[in-house]
């Protein structure tokens, strides 16, 4: 059987201690702690997802960071998107990803003071960001954008952002002072409805498998070459083979501590 038809039957954390294993798109996760839906700087959407669970570094790193936004910029705080499920693993749908609650997606919608009903939360959408299939940022993109950004790439506990290549070169056009930061911002396909934050693995935890570190630099020259081949996109090739969709992951191919945390053993 699949792993995530067994992962995606898992309505509860385990009672282990918060622990990762694997990687962010092969492994589980033990003792996850559920972001409550409503805080005084953020809510929780999707929630029949059941996907606001991750590590508790995770859910303190969103709580803190709503905090700033909402000291920071004109929004409310955040909407809060898919972290992981409640024992980790692959998803029935929609990530490859997201696994050992350690990465985590907020909307780019700005959030308003509204508290959303659960039937809203489901019916509302993100606003897109991107023009010219994510060479450039449209005009709802704002600077309290880039401020978000930067908030949450300026955590030492991240250890990697993804957003659309437009979004990333705006900001390399605009960002003053320390840049430190964006090298953190790295340019993927899609993700112009929302960012995806990666954090790093917890301290101690060995079982967790970070992933390498962005190159040196802001990589801003990177996120200008993948403007300029969304612009003029290199021709198919003649020859080209259709992949082959990838077998779905089983739970013995996933890291051996994820039989236990399954069980709850």
């Amino acid at each position: 059987m699949a792993a995530k038809t067994l992962f995606g039957a898992a309505e509860i954390g385990s009672g282990h201690a918060a622990e990762s294993f694997g990687s962010y798109a092969k492994g589980c996760l033990a003792g996850g702690a559920a972001l409550p839906e409503t805080g005084p700087t953020w809510q929780a959407m999707r929630l029949s997802r059941n996907r606001n669970w991750g590590q508790p570094i995770t859910i303190d790193f969103l709580q803190e960071l709503s905090q700033k936004v909402a000291q920071s910029t004109s929004w409310s705080g955040l909407y809060i998107g898919d972290i992981s499920q409640p024992r980790g693993g692959p998803m029935l749908s929609g990530h490859a990803s997201h696994q050992i609650g350690l990465d985590a997606d907020i909307w780019l919608r700005p959030k308003t003071d509204r508290v959303l009903t659960q039937a809203e939360r489901e019916e509302i959408s993100s606003i897109s960001m991107r023009r010219a299939s994510g060479a450039y940022t449209n005009d709802r993109w704002t600077k309290d954008h880039e401020t978000v950004l930067k908030l949450a790439a300026s955590d030492p506990r991240v250890a990697r952002i993804f957003i659309f290549p437009g979004a990333k070169v705006a900001m390399c056009n605009s960002a003053k002072g320390d840049r430190s930061w964006l090298r953190k911002i790295r340019p993927w396909y899609g993700h112009h409805y929302h960012f995806h934050v990666r954090l790093k693995c917890p301290k101690g935890q060995e079982n967790c498998i970070n992933q390498a570190p962005p190159p040196p630099g802001d990589g801003c020259k990177e996120a200008a070459g993948w403007v300029k081949r969304i612009l003029n996109p290199p021709p198919p090739k003649p020859n080209a083979k259709p992949r082959k969709p990838k077998p779905p992951i089983t739970l013995a191919k996933l890291p051996k501590q994820c039989s236990a945390v399954l069980s709850n053993l």
